[in-house]
């Protein structure tokens, strides 16, 4: 038997939402600002996007949520809060150790967030006889733009959502209702005069306040480039394996932030300080094992071994030397040519021009090749 329907929609669907886990709601009309599809599409158009193509082949339905549903009336943006305990940044000072974005040190936020969406869901099918889709960030939502329309929080200068309540430290979800709801005040921007995320960043990835390159950006050339990083790149990159959190760490707002309490958003043992040498090491297989349930594994052990033996290069440890080394003729290319440079900025150069000189014929990629030649390593 279907529930009486509240007299109140809008607060009611806030408390289930709140008693479900969420910790900041909010509500707006299913549509977006016209702002919003221009700086989409200016961002795609000077190619800012790199080799994330679906952003482009998606841009329509992501610029308008009445293409990606007609039906929908209503959007209401779930946010979750996963705030880190300590210094997001301390472990840029190990360099034996690998930094892991915070996002991505607990389990997987995607499967958490989607199973209190679609609780929500139900509970509002039944409850208020409307339809409703659920997305998370996989979805071709814009969803920082529709987050500060619901004044869950503005767009930082770093273009990443801030929050008065809870800084810069939120996850979000979206509803699609065909529910017509009353709209919350869109939050305004609280950045004033402030630059601290745009002189934070190590790649120099932001040409102008709210304009973001990701081209330059650690977060994509470590997570969404699958190619070989480029050279200018590496060193800025210190030790970050996935992603980078150094905008978002600075933000004056996160003094307001509360340390998160969600079991499943805290530091799995592994990525809480986890060794340089261990993580090179790792094989298909024991990648897949370690990172099971991390949103660490849609990346691919190739490609997290790239970061791993570029955050080795890094490292200035003589001793990591031995470990890029046993990575010379890995099966993947990406691999091979950050062992070349890892192992040309660590080994004694007599080794280095051993190695090459053995190998180098050997090597059929060209890109793995260039690595071998004198511009190609010690940068």
């Amino acid at each position: 038997m279907t529930e009486k329907t509240p007299l109140d929609p809008k607060a009611a669907i806030r408390e289930q939402a709140l008693a479900l886990g969420f910790d900041a709601v909010g509500f707006a009309p299913a549509a977006l600002s016209e702002s919003a599809r221009e700086n989409l599409a200016g961002f795609l158009a000077e190619g800012c996007h790199g080799d994330m193509g679906w952003l482009a082949d998606t841009a329509e339905r992501r610029g308008d949520p009445q293409r990606l549903w007609p039906e929908a009336r209503s959007v209401i943006v779930l946010a979750a809060n996963y705030a880190p305990a300590g210094d997001p940044l301390a472990l840029l000072a190990a360099p034996e150790r690998g930094n892991v974005s915070v996002y991505a040190r607990g389990r997987d936020y995607h499967d958490l967030l989607k199973r209190r969406l679609k609780a929500l869901g139900r509970w509002m099918s039944e409850t208020l006889a409307c339809e409703v889709k659920v997305f998370v960030d996989t979805a071709p939502v814009m969803e920082k733009p529709l987050a500060a329309r619901t004044g869950v929080g503005w767009q930082g200068k770093h273009s990443n959502l801030v929050s008065r309540d809870f800084g810069s430290w939120l996850f979000l979800g979206e509803v699609f209702t065909s529910l017509a709801l009353p709209p919350d005040p869109a939050e305004t921007d609280r950045c004033g005069s402030c630059r601290r995320c745009l002189e934070a960043c190590p790649t120099e990835a932001f040409p102008a306040p709210y304009r973001l390159d990701a081209r330059r950006c650690i977060s994509y050339l470590t997570i969404e480039h699958k190619g070989h990083i480029p050279v200018e790149f590496r060193v800025p990159l210190g030790n970050r394996i996935y992603g980078c959190d150094d905008c978002l760490a600075v933000c004056p707002w996160n003094k307001f932030a509360r340390r998160s309490t969600e079991p499943a958003f805290l530091p799995r043992a592994e990525l809480t300080a986890p060794r340089l040498a261990d993580l090179a090491a790792l094989d298909d297989a024991g990648f897949r094992k370690v990172f099971a349930g991390s949103p660490i594994k849609r990346s691919g052990r190739d490609r997290f071994v790239r970061n791993v033996l570029i955050a080795i290069g890094n490292s200035g440890a003589p001793e990591l030397a031995a470990t890029a080394r046993g990575l010379l003729d890995d099966p993947s290319p990406l691999v091979r040519a950050m062992a070349i440079w890892a192992f040309g900025r660590l080994a004694d150069p007599a080794a280095f021009e051993a190695e090459r000189s053995a190998r180098l014929s050997r090597e059929t990629d060209p890109e793995v090749r260039a690595e071998w030649t004198p511009s190609g390593y010690r940068q």
